[in-house]
C-alpha cells in the first residue's frame, strides 16, 4: 500500500498541556489584579469613559528575559508616574510573523540557535509574564499562533493581531474568544477596511476548532469580543496617521457602528522604518489631539535598552 499521509512530517512531539503548565507555574491574586484592572481601564478608554491614553511600549520582540526584566524595571516607575494620564503596557512579543523566513520568536526558538526548544520557550514566556504581572506592570503581545494563547493569555492585558493576519478567519475567530481587548492592524498594503472587517467579525459569536485546557481538540464556542479597535501602522506606501487618514478611518468605523477609537503604531510604515522618527510621529499625533482630534486613543512605540 502506498503511503499518502505525513509525507513531510519528521516528528510530532507532545507538549505539556496548558492546564498542566498553569498548575506548575501558577499566578498570584496580585498578578491577576494587574491584568484585570488594566483590561477594565483599556475597555473604558475604548468606550470614551476614561480620558487617559493607552501606550504600548517596549522591544520589537523578546529574545533575552533578563534584558526584558531590566527594561521593565526602568519602565515601571515611569508608568506609575504617568498613570493619571497614560495607561502604560510593556510590549512583550514572543512570536515573530515572517514575510518569508527568519527567527520565529522566543517561544519557537528560545536559544536562538535553530533548536526550536518549544517546551522551554513556552515556560520562559510564561515565567516572564508572571514576573511582570507580579511587579504590577501590565503587558501586551501579538497573538500569532492559535494554540499559544491557552498557555498564557490570562496574563496578557492587551493583544494585537498583526498586519499579515488581520484578514485571517482563524485570527478573527480567535479574537472573538480572547478575554483581553484586541487591536487589529491595517494590512501591509494599507487597507483600513480589512481591520474594520476583523472588528465586525470578532464582535460576533463563533464556533471553531481549537484546544481546551488539557490539550484536547475541541469545538470552541465564543461570545464575541466587543473590546476591539484599529491600529494604524502605515504601509508600504507610507504613513497613515495624518488628519486625512484619521478622518478616513473615523468615517469607516462610524459607518460600521463603531466608536472611532484608534491606536497609532509609531513604528513600521508610520516611521518609514526609521526608529528615530517615532518621537516625531508622537509629537504630530499629540498636536492633532490638542487641536481636537478625539479618535486617537493610544500609541505603540518600539524601544529597547541602549
Amino acid at each position: 500500500m502506498r503511503q499518502t499521509n505525513n509525507l513531510h512530517i519528521v516528528a510530532a512531539e507532545p507538549l505539556v498541556s496548558p492546564e498542566a503548565l498553569r498548575t506548575d507555574m501558577p499566578a498570584s491574586a496580585q498578578a491577576y489584579d494587574t491584568v484585570a484592572d488594566t483590561r477594565e481601564a483599556i475597555a473604558a478608554i475604548l468606550r470614551g469613559e476614561d480620558s487617559r491614553r493607552l501606550v504600548v511600549i517596549g522591544p520589537c520582540s523578546i529574545h533575552d528575559p533578563v534584558a526584558a526584566m531590566e527594561y521593565a524595571h526602568f519602565l515601571k516607575p515611569l508608568a506609575d508616574e504617568l498613570n493619571d494620564r497614560i495607561v502604560v503596557l510593556m510590549r512583550v512579543y514572543f512570536e515573530k510573523p515572517r514575510t518569508s523566513i527568519g527567527w520565529k520568536g522566543l517561544i519557537n526558538d528560545p536559544h536562538l540557535d535553530g533548536s526550536c526548544d518549544m517546551p522551554t520557550g513556552m515556560r520562559t514566556a510564561r515565567r516572564l509574564l508572571l514576573e511582570l504581572a507580579e511587579m504590577g506592570l501590565p503587558t501586551a503581545t501579538e497573538i500569532l499562533d492559535p494554540i499559544t494563547p491557552q498557555y498564557f493569555a490570562e496574563l496578557i492585558s492587551w493583544a494585537a493581531v498583526g498586519a499579515r493576519t488581520t484578514e485571517s478567519q482563524t485570527h478573527r475567530e480567535m479574537a472573538s474568544g480572547l478575554s483581553m481587548p484586541i487591536g487589529f492592524k491595517n494590512s501591509t498594503d494599507g487597507s483600513l477596511q480589512a481591520a474594520v472587517n476583523a472588528m465586525i467579525s470578532a464582535r460576533q459569536p463563533h464556533k471553531f476548532l481549537g484546544i481546551n485546557g488539557w490539550g484536547q481538540v475541541s469545538v470552541v464556542s465564543t461570545t464575541g469580543n466587543a473590546n476591539t479597535h484599529v491600529v494604524l501602522r502605515g504601509s508600504d506606501k507610507g504613513p497613515n496617521y495624518s488628519p486625512r487618514h484619521l478622518a478616513a478611518i473615523r468615517a469607516v468605523l462610524e459607518e460600521s457602528g463603531f466608536k472611532p477609537r484608534v491606536m497609532v503604531d509609531c513604528s513600521h510604515g508610520n516611521s518609514e522604518k526609521d526608529h528615530n522618527r517615532q518621537p516625531l510621529v508622537v509629537e504630530n499625533l499629540m498636536a492633532q489631539a490638542a487641536a481636537g482630534e478625539e479618535a486617537i486613543m493610544g500609541f505603540m512605540i518600539e524601544s529597547n535598552l541602549v
